[in-house]
């Protein structure tokens, strides 16, 4: 324990979704992109087994004891969390701490704040603790994504864990199993603009993927050779005879969204990146997820169309939805994308494509 180190400082970005929002718990291909606004935690050993953290971002601060019980006070204690998840992996931790949490990621706004959080507690802690373990990226994500989501019974998927920790543009896979594509397309700017509209992504994701997977149920249970992952767009009308329009309609904007991922990753695989295409991809992902999964609001709305016009090649709400960000791509003069964003009564900032989760050991 002598040589664990005394002050660690870590910090994690926060993630836009350029493609397949509201497919990663439906186990189809997702394209996440880690940003340059970023959480960051530091903290140092005590001498005794008190943690304790300041998070003067929203005014409050958390203390427990390691010697008790770490049974959980709200309904998403990640920090709680995330140590009984890594004690059960085997890390002990003989002294507790002193940290001060501060980000620029917007809150509760569909960047991942709080898995950039989980990962960063995830990281320090491991390094922090009597195993000084200093975990990949994928440990990360994997310890954090059980922190958060599966501790809590919370119905998310594990998107944003995998994008916020290995940064940089991923192509993400989860059927058969998680596969993870390092892409390194050259992506100009983006300009992220935040709604100010809170949202509740718990309630917007339970409500959309009980209704997706309710009807991969029925049609499972009557066409056993049906799979969401296989099923061409134009072969739908053979499964969709005993569904209602609404229904129907759910099922074609979720399709349409994986072929769209799919059409987006083969562009972003080239080695050049042709931005109108991408922009005109971006937009027609905004209409499925506006008109079909009604995840989009009528302010994101205008903050996209302001974007358009302003010379945006693209865009599209960002996260579950509900309200929180939505995301322009702006590879001409983001500045004025992001003053018309702001003109319509959002909070825009220019951001680029970021590295992962960090450490500096002082």
């Amino acid at each position: 324990m002598s040589d664990t180190p005394n002050f660690l400082r870590v910090s994690t970005p926060g993630r836009v979704c350029l493609f397949g929002e509201h497919q990663d718990y439906l186990q189809l291909p997702v394209i996440p992109c880690a940003i340059s606004l970023r959480i960051a935690l530091e903290g140092r050993r005590r001498h005794d087994l008190l943690v304790h953290l300041a998070l003067p971002d929203v005014n409050a601060e958390i203390s427990f004891s390691l010697a008790d019980p770490l049974s959980y006070q709200d309904k998403r204690d990640y920090f709680r969390s995330a140590l009984n998840v890594l004690r059960r992996a085997g890390f002990t931790f003989a002294a507790g701490f002193d940290c001060t949490v501060h980000g620029e990621i917007p809150i509760n706004a569909g960047t991942s704040s709080s898995s950039a959080l989980v990962v960063t507690w995830v990281n320090f802690l491991a390094q922090m603790s009597d195993q000084q373990q200093q975990l990949s990226p994928e440990e990360c994500a994997r310890y954090a994504h059980a922190a958060e989501v599966l501790e809590f019974h919370e119905p998310g998927g594990m998107m944003d864990h995998y994008a916020t920790a290995c940064g940089g543009v991923l192509a993400l896979r989860f059927n058969p199993t998680l596969q993870i594509e390092k892409l390194s397309p050259s992506l100009q700017p983006l300009v992220l603009g935040d709604s100010g509209e809170p949202k509740d992504t718990k309630s917007i994701l339970a409500w959309v993927k009980n209704q997706v997977l309710d009807i991969v149920a029925q049609l499972s249970e009557r066409y056993p050779d049906f799979s969401l992952h296989t099923v061409a767009l134009e072969e739908l009308d053979r499964y969709t005879a005993n569904l209602n329009h609404s229904e129907s309609t759910l099922l074609w904007g979720t399709l349409r969204n994986r072929d769209l991922t799919q059409e987006a990753l083969e562009l972003l695989r080239q080695p050049e990146i042709d931005d109108l295409m991408l922009g005109e991809l971006l937009t027609e992902h905004q209409a499925v997820l506006r008109d079909i999964l009604k995840i989009s609001t009528p302010k994101v709305d205008r903050m996209i169309t302001a974007a358009l016009r302003a010379g945006a090649y693209g865009g599209k709400i960002n996260g579950s939805g509900g309200g929180g960000c939505m995301f322009a791509y702006a590879p001409k003069n983001p500045e004025a994308v992001a003053q018309a964003i702001e003109a319509v009564g959002g909070k825009a900032c220019i951001v680029h494509v970021d590295s992962g989760t960090r450490h500096e050991c002082l």
